[in-house]
C-alpha cells in the first residue's frame, strides 16, 4: 500500500510539474485547473477508495455514547510513559464515550483536561518520549479533545465526526503502545 501510495504521489508530481512548466502567463485559469485537477485525483483517489478508517489497517469501531460509567478514581502520572500514557488514553475514550446529562461529566471533563495538560507538559520534555509515533498521536488526540473542552464547556458531548476521528487515533495509540514506540 504505502509503495503504491509513493508511486502515485510521485506520478503526480511529475505529471503536476510538467503541466505546470507548460503554461505560460496568458494561458486561462479554467485550462490550467483541468490540467492539474488530473494530478491532484491521482493522490486522492487511494485515500477516497480505502476509507479512513483503512488507511491505517484498522477497522475502527465508534461505540455509542452513553450516561453510565465508572469514575476513574486514578487520576494523575505515575511518571512512567508507557503507564501513564495507557492511562491517558483509557481515560479519554471514557470522555469520548460520555453522553449529554452523564452522571459528574463536568468533574471528569475537568479531571480529564488537567491530566492532559499535566501529561503533555512533563513528556515533552524529553525527546525521546517526544519523538515516539505514540506521543506525537496522543498529542494531537489530546489537542482535539482539549479543543473541545475550551469551545463548548464539559458538559457537551462530542460529535460524532469527532468522536469517530478520536477512537482512530486511539487505536493508532494502543497499536503503537503495544509496539513499544
Amino acid at each position: 500500500m504505502k509503495s503504491t501510495l509513493a508511486i502515485l504521489v510521485v506520478a503526480a508530481t511529475t505529471l503536476l510539474s510538467t503541466t505546470v512548466s507548460a503554461f505560460s502567463a496568458e494561458t486561462p485559469r479554467r485550462e490550467f485547473f483541468s490540467k492539474v485537477g488530473k494530478a491532484a485525483v491521482v493522490v486522492v483517489v487511494p485515500f477516497v477508495a480505502a476509507g479512513p478508517s483503512s488507511v491505517y489497517g484498522l477497522e475502527i469501531v465508534v461505540p455509542e455514547q452513553s450516561t453510565s460509567y465508572e469514575f476513574p478514581s486514578d487520576w494523575g502520572l505515575t511518571f512512567s510513559y508507557a503507564d501513564d500514557a495507557a492511562k491517558v488514553r483509557a481515560h479519554m475514550m471514557v470522555a469520548t464515550a460520555l453522553a449529554k446529562g452523564s452522571d459528574r461529566m463536568e468533574d471528569f471533563g475537568k479531571n480529564m483536561k488537567k491530566e492532559m495538560t499535566d501529561f503533555v507538559s512533563y513528556y515533552r520534555r524529553f525527546p525521546k518520549v517526544a519523538g515516539k509515533p505514540s506521543f506525537s498521536t496522543l498529542y494531537t488526540a489530546i489537542n482535539v479533545l482539549a479543543g473541545h473542552y475550551t469551545s463548548y464547556g464539559y458538559k457537551y458531548p462530542l460529535p460524532e465526526k469527532r468522536r469517530k476521528r478520536l477512537y482512530q487515533e486511539y487505536a493508532e495509540i494502543a497499536k503503537s503502545l503495544k509496539r513499544g514506540r
